[in-house]
């Protein structure tokens, strides 16, 4: 099974490099010290690799306690699998897994209904639509996944979901009227959430900042795990870490808020078209 790190993964593979670089050791230096090879030391500073031996190399690089035990505590619990590993067929990449640990999501789309917020016959036709599966029961598996999913919006520490999705996802009659006038009423229904905001980009706006396409940002609540850039792709997914990247992400999502329309203005649009 391929290795997807959770944040905590991601965050004991920070702490492994900077314990490592504070040392003054190289990849190599571990390596020959642990009789390890130096991709072994490299996947593990990377969270390509499910973390184990982690106390040979607290040893190594002399960490007592407690920080000692902090990073064994980081450690067994990056190692414990959550509900999304029993879908690995369904899910690719580490999102899911991220997303569900995250305190906040930023997302921007223009084609469709966020993930989260999709009813059971609207995400069928995304599904149906947009992946040549084999059999119905390949959808019916997809559509399960995705119910699991959504579950993260009724848990006690919900994230704030905070959805900017173009007009164009709201008028596109995905499924067939009957469908999408159930999924803007569910939007509407989701807005009402204290933990939901939703905002629709108007097609009379023209041209605005999220023209370079959809992507969402996800924030934690330990200040010490930095913020996520997700940007998805049919050629694969790609995670955008750095400080640079995140902060252009995020005045990029501040702009589309701002040229969006007002969360009380969106309920009314998303109604219209309903009617419509």
């Amino acid at each position: 099974m391929t290795y997807r790190p959770t944040v905590r993964g991601r965050r004991l593979a920070r702490e492994l490099r900077r314990l490592r670089e504070r040392q003054r050791l190289t990849l190599q230096d571990v390596a020959d010290r642990l009789g390890w090879s130096r991709a072994t030391v490299s996947r593990l500073e990377t969270g390509q690799t499910r973390p184990r031996d982690v106390a040979e190399l607290l040893d190594l690089y002399g960490v007592t306690s407690p920080e000692r035990d902090a990073l064994l505590t980081l450690s067994r619990e990056a190692r414990q699998m959550g509900w999304w590993t029993a879908y690995v067929d369904v899910f690719s990449g580490s999102y899911v897994g991220l997303e569900d640990e995250s305190s906040e999501i930023r997302t921007w789309d223009a084609q469709l209904v966020h993930g989260l917020l999709q009813t059971e016959d609207y995400a069928r036709a995304v599904i149906t639509a947009g992946r040549f599966l084999p059999s119905e029961a390949d959808i019916d598996r997809r559509i399960l996944a995705r119910k699991q999913r959504q579950a993260l919006l009724d848990r006690a520490d919900a994230p704030h979901l905070h959805v900017v999705l173009d007009e164009a996802a709201v008028l596109r009659p995905i499924g067939g009227p009957s469908v999408m006038r159930d999924q803007l009423a569910a939007l509407a229904q989701a807005a009402d959430r204290e933990n939901v905001t939703l905002q629709v980009m108007p097609l009379a706006g023209g041209a605005h900042a999220g023209l370079d396409g959809r992507f969402t940002i996800l924030s934690f609540p330990d200040p010490a795990d930095p913020d996520i850039a997700y940007v998805e792709g049919t050629m694969g997914d790609v995670y955008i870490e750095s400080a640079e990247a995140i902060t252009q992400h995020r005045n990029r999502f501040e702009r589309i808020v701002e040229e969006a329309l007002s969360p009380a203005d969106s309920i009314r649009l998303i109604a219209e078209a309903a009617k419509e």
